[in-house]
């Protein structure tokens, strides 16, 4: 699926290893249309993987936090205790 239809492409100018280089070539084994698609896409998976690590070690933190305050966890014990079952 490609979710940058209608988005206006930019070009940029990197370098990358000859290694990554060949890999990119075989874009169509892995049934993209063109390099530019297979990066993209790459690049895209990059993100979500760099913001949900993000969003989990936030969420650690959050956790560890509340383990360690005791007001905290009265607060949110007493916010429970009036929630419908």
């Amino acid at each position: 699926m490609n979710h940058f239809i209608g988005l206006k492409m930019q070009q940029a100018k990197f370098s990358v290893a000859e290694s990554q280089i060949e890999f990119i070539k075989q874009y169509s084994r892995f049934g993209f249309k063109d390099k530019s698609s297979m990066v993209r896409a790459a690049l895209e998976e990059l993100r979500k993987k760099l913001e949900y690590q993000s969003l989990k070690e936030s969420a650690e933190l959050y956790a560890e936090i509340y383990q360690k305050d005791d007001d905290l966890q009265k607060i949110t014990d007493s916010a429970i205790s009036d929630w419908p079952e």
